[in-house]
């Protein structure tokens, strides 16, 4: 689940990270208000839970009320990477002398935390990476021991901060501290500035909830950012099924997470596009109809890749489900089949005898011949 700035930043105050003075408007008339109410020239920011929003023309400096009302009246109603604004972050503008990029987040690399610091602030981390490959620096964290001063100390050493790595060190702490005690899946600020007047501030926030929280985190996860969902995907998740619309022509229908994933994976590498990401697991059975017609009811679908494999759930119960929705629904596209584990036996001859296919004899055939028909039927359109 992602967050606007708004509200990922008090969760950096609550961990000692100081964020500047703020008030969230949600009309122009509102926005003229918190800009008295503060009293300095202020930065206007569209609330949307993206990145770039700068480069949208989301963010703007205002010298005065009047001026946040104009930027407000410009930036709210914007869409910014399919977002639309409703509101803006009204926020006092202060003197930057140095910016800093630091964050915390999950490495699928080193399966756990990794923190993450740059002297190079204020642009974004793939830049910094492209830029220069030796920045950011890196330091993937055991959580049993977390992450104190001596391991930040140690990462920012001889980067050569002079009177700035002290203070930077205990931001890491922090920052690794709200992203342990948040469930974040990721916690970046970026820039973070050193003021004027010596200041370590967080200029901005970027904080994803991991989804497996939000059950533990109710009250903070009533101010994240629902998703906004696709027609198809929206239906799913009333279904109670994971769908996500990809834009590809391939439909995919496999068990379990993980085996859908690689089914994607493996349409990719065959230079294929799947249509869909559908986890069913052993719901198949039971749900096979409405995830079918799920998949189907995509336009961009020629074709229906089926994957089952099976440990504990047997692939005959969920090959019996897919055929009885099959048969109901009487779709017209080609379909192409893998079917393999415990009752695969069963599963197959199930579908010779009444689909009058022959399961292929690996995922990857199945794939490629997927891919053969989606092509075909994209040269016949």
């Amino acid at each position: 689940m992602n967050f606007e700035e708004h509200a990922a930043k008090p969760l950096l105050q609550a961990a000692g990270i100081a964020i500047p003075r703020g008030q969230l408007a949600r009309s122009a008339s509102e926005a003229e208000a918190a800009a008295a109410a503060l009293g300095v020239p202020v930065v206007v920011k569209a609330q949307v839970p993206t990145g770039k929003r700068g480069k949208s023309g989301g963010i703007r400096a205002a010298d005065d009320p009047r001026a946040a009302r104009e930027a407000a009246s410009a930036i709210l109603g914007m869409e910014i990477a399919g977002h639309r604004v409703a509101s803006v972050l009204v926020e006092e503008r202060v003197q930057i002398a140095t910016e800093y990029y630091a964050a915390v987040l999950n490495d699928a690399v080193s399966k756990g935390p990794l923190v993450m610091v740059s002297s190079d602030g204020g642009i974004d981390v793939e830049e910094i990476a492209a830029s220069k490959p030796d920045r950011p620096r890196q330091a993937p964290v055991d959580i049993l021991q977390g992450f104190d001063l001596a391991a930040a100390r140690a990462m920012l050493g001889g980067l050569g901060l002079g009177s700035d790595e002290e203070p930077l060190a205990e931001t890491l702490v922090a920052l690794y501290r709200a992203y342990r005690d948040n469930d974040a899946e990721l916690l970046e600020v970026n820039p973070l500035a050193r003021l004027a007047d010596g200041r370590l501030v967080a200029l901005d926030c970027k904080f994803v909830l991991d989804d497996s929280g939000i059950q533990r985190r109710r009250d903070l996860a009533s101010t994240g950012s629902p998703e906004t969902l696709t027609t198809l995907e929206a239906r799913g998740h009333n279904l109670g099924l994971r769908y996500i619309e990809l834009d590809g022509d391939i439909g995919v229908f496999a068990n379990g997470a993980g085996l859908t994933m690689t089914t994607m994976d493996v349409i990719a590498h065959h230079g294929g596009r799947p249509a869909n990401f559908l986890e069913i697991g052993g719901a198949a059975y039971t749900k096979a109809r409405p995830a079918l017609e799920l998949v189907l009811d995509n336009p961009k679908v020629n074709c229906l890749l089926v994957n089952f494999c099976g440990a504990f759930a047997r692939t005959d119960v969920m090959t019996a489900g897919l055929l009885d929705a099959w048969e109901a629904l009487k779709p017209t596209i080609p379909v192409f089949f893998s079917v393999r584990g415990t009752g695969s036996a069963e599963a197959q001859a199930m579908l010779r005898e009444r689909l009058g296919v022959t399961p292929f004899e690996t995922m990857d055939l199945a794939i490629v011949a997927a891919i053969g028909a989606a092509r075909d039927a994209r040269a016949t359109q």
